[in-house]
């Protein structure tokens, strides 16, 4: 088989692929993304596959039903009345399979029948390609295509979501597409079935943001968020009722003080950006966050004093010692340590 460069942007090659109608014999695919995943997947299998001869063209295995001898017989089985044949593998760890089956896959990959496309998953399993083991992973990088399905960008995200509620003869303003993906974590996957409940929801053409609050719960960091918000603004009701809030949605004292401490980090970084001139948008690039992310930590940071975000740290890391060394009820640790942040931000 014809060497496959690979590039940076695999999904890129795939979309054109799928385009032109010319599908390659070896996929990888991956990523935090699975929405995507699942999409290009699903367009793979319609552009490859015949439904009235699937059955018999499409073999499918996973962990527990792998095996390399029934592998290699499903990709030299000829298609029957169609043109090729698709072989899925979901999350499979080849770096960890023995050796010679290692190296029997190796010689599959370099040798695939025309007719043939394979495509391997990883949604459970992770993607962890080991390219000490020289031959699998030069067949694999020189005969496949690797696909990493990224979260996408806001700037993508928007219209998509826009896109979404409209196939459902509803409106949205970009203001609150933008607010919708911060509060649900900006996943496709999530905001996928979160639209869909907003949708079934609201009776107006027009979806206001009581109708998102109405049904979607926040994930933790964008809570945490708020809640340190409030915290540099000296608002200790308003953060201790944000903490209130995280523990009735079931989330445990030592995820809700990581998440804290990530926040903190991020307006330290910005502190420091601050400082040195520099703009939200390479304070974006740096942290890879959301591009309104970026701006608002920018923005909270311009009134924190260093002092206080080193004292911050420090208070976290206190907090995060007796949460795992002492007795004390974690939630009574974490509401002293929001008093007492509260209490320092005052102080600047």
């Amino acid at each position: 088989m014809a060497k496959k460069q690979n590039t940076d942007n695999g999904l890129r090659d795939l979309k054109q692929a799928l385009k032109d109608k010319n599908p390659g014999r070896l996929y990888f695919f991956y990523g935090e993304e699975t929405f995507l995943l699942t999409y290009h997947l699903d367009r793979l299998k319609k552009l490859i596959l015949d439904p009235v001869t699937e059955s018999f063209n499409f073999h499918r295995f996973t962990e527990e039903t792998w095996s390399i001898t029934a592998f290699a017989d499903a990709v030299e089985m000829l298609p029957m009345m169609a043109e090729k044949t698709m072989v899925q593998v979901d999350d499979v760890e080849l770096f960890k399979l023995p050796e010679d089956e290692r190296n029997r896959l190796a010689e599959i990959f370099r040798d695939l029948p025309a007719y043939c496309t394979i495509v391997f998953t990883y949604i459970t399993a992770p993607w962890k390609p080991d390219k000490r083991m020289r031959k699998l992973w030069e067949a694999m990088d020189s005969c496949g295509l690797v696909v990493d399905f990224e979260r996408q960008d806001q700037r993508d995200l928007i219209p998509w979501v826009g896109r979404h509620f409209a196939a459902h003869d509803k409106r949205i303003s970009t203001e609150l597409c933008m607010y919708l993906i911060e509060i649900t974590g900006g996943t496709m996957t999530a905001l996928n079935g979160e639209i869909e409940k907003i949708c079934a929801f609201s009776g107006a053409p027009e979806i206001c943001r009581a109708d998102i609050d109405a049904v979607t719960e926040p994930v933790l960091d964008a809570v945490v968020f708020q809640m340190t918000d409030m915290l540099c603004g000296g608002d200790y009701r308003g953060a201790l009722e944000k903490l209130n809030q995280l523990l009735k949605m079931q989330q445990e004292p030592i995820p809700i003080l990581g998440a804290v401490g990530s926040s903190f980090r991020r307006l330290s970084a910005a502190r420091v950006f601050l400082d040195r001139g520099k703009s939200p948008y390479e304070l974006q690039d740096f942290l890879g966050i959301w591009d309104k992310a970026a701006r608002q930590a920018m923005t909270a940071a311009r009134n924190l004093s260093p002092a206080f975000l080193r004292r911050a740290s420090e208070l976290i890391i206190e907090t995060d010692y007796r949460m795992k060394t002492s007795f004390d009820d974690q939630r009574r640790l974490l509401e002293m340590m929001i008093l007492t942040l509260a209490q320092e931000a005052k102080h600047g």
